[in-house]
């Protein structure tokens, strides 16, 4: 006869026991995030990697099964992360406001203006509504810089935020009131750059 003891000398496995029901990924994030403080972080600084490194950590927070929300300022193209959102990423939203062209830092096109304000309004209306853990507003401080948004509503925006949101503010020239309000602020400094060298952007890289 099979001897059905174990070395240790007690006889079979354990009973297996009832596997508990995990509650989903978003309803368990949603809750983690009623219970934690929101941070304000700054990535700011003349060196290449601001909103990739945004992005990085967006894509950290949806992997935790949080809700995130970016809106790209004086921006129009189908840059590779807006593409990659859209066709893997359900929880991160991108929004762009703007166009595929550059802004004259004197003198904005009133449709510069209209956009980026219109992004703005979108950005204040997504804070209100709960709906996301984490707004990135990706170039945010250049805009501000190029008077394009009232640095006013940007400060009134970092006070008023819901307790529990994070926000981060990319792009160079951050104000040093914002800097000043921000628990995180990072300054990415340029050491070298492959344009210097004549290479020139592409798909991957810069886009």
């Amino acid at each position: 006869m099979k001897n059905t003891k174990s070395p240790a000398g007690k006889t079979g496995a354990k009973p297996a026991t009832k596997a508990t029901k995990k509650p989903a990924a978003g309803k368990a994030a949603s809750a983690a995030a009623a219970d934690k403080r929101g941070l304000v972080i700054v990535i700011t600084g003349n060196g290449k990697g601001k909103t990739t490194a945004a992005f990085g950590q967006a894509l950290r927070a949806v992997g935790q099964g949080l809700r995130v929300l970016i809106l790209q300022f004086m921006k129009g193209r189908d840059y590779g992360e807006f593409i990659a959102a859209e066709k893997y990423l359900p929880r991160l939203t991108v929004r762009r406001c703007g166009l595929d062209s550059f802004v004259m830092r004197d003198r904005p096109a009133p449709l510069d203006v209209e956009l980026a304000r219109e992004g703005f309004a979108l950005a204040k209306k997504a804070a209100a509504s709960g709906k996301y853990d984490m707004i990135i507003l990706d170039e945010i401080n250049v805009a501000v810089d190029f008077k394009l948004i009232p640095l006013e509503e940007l400060i009134d925006l970092i006070r008023s935020k819901p307790p529990a949101l994070d926000l981060i503010l990319t792009g160079r020239y951050a104000a040093k009131a914002v800097i000043r309000l921000a628990d995180t602020v990072s300054d990415i400094r340029e050491v070298k750059h492959h344009y210097a060298a004549g290479i020139k952007d592409r798909a991957g890289i810069e886009y």
